[in-house]
């Protein structure tokens, strides 16, 4: 949905696919985010004090690039989801169980959490590069790298 129209060298038709695409970026970033802050909120364990620390860190992370996504998606001429229904239509990201799973399985849950919004991402990379977006090609590389990066290192803990 276009709220009026912007004339920044892509086509109409371009900046709606493009909008849409973010969208589901930026659902399944704040899905992710709301998942990390409730895991970072219910760790127990061992490692609590070290994965407690791990997930404000990520979920601060994935707090401002929601901020980031959902600006683009206005630069583009279009609104941004901002609903749980909207953002659960759009996600692909599961939700948190609502029995707090053990501290591994919360470190798994999240790797495969931060390898689908990579995937996410990199399903709308064309799209974004054949229509001459580099602003949002900027935005997608950032986050693909940090989500690659995260998955990486929570999958290190896992062994």
């Amino acid at each position: 949905m276009s709220d009026t129209e912007s004339n920044i060298g892509i086509a109409p038709e371009g900046r709606a696919k493009i909008a849409d695409g973010l969208a589901h970026v930026l659902a399944d970033t704040y899905s992710l985010y709301l998942k990390t802050h409730n895991f970072h909120w219910n760790v127990t364990g061992p490692m609590f004090t070290s994965l407690h620390a791990m997930f404000m860190t990520q979920y601060n992370e994935l707090w401002l690039a929601t901020d980031e996504i959902a600006e683009r998606i206005r630069a583009l001429g279009h609104f941004a989801p901002g609903g749980y229904s909207a953002f659960g239509k759009l996600t692909s990201i599961k939700e948190a169980p609502e029995q707090p799973p053990e501290a591994m399985e919360m470190v798994k849950q999240l790797a495969e959490g931060h390898e689908a919004v990579a995937r996410t991402a990199r399903k709308i990379f064309s799209t974004v590069e054949d229509a001459g977006d580099e602003v949002s090609v900027d935005l997608l590389v950032t986050r693909m790298q940090y989500h690659e990066k995260t998955a990486w290192m929570l999958r290190s803990i896992l062994g």
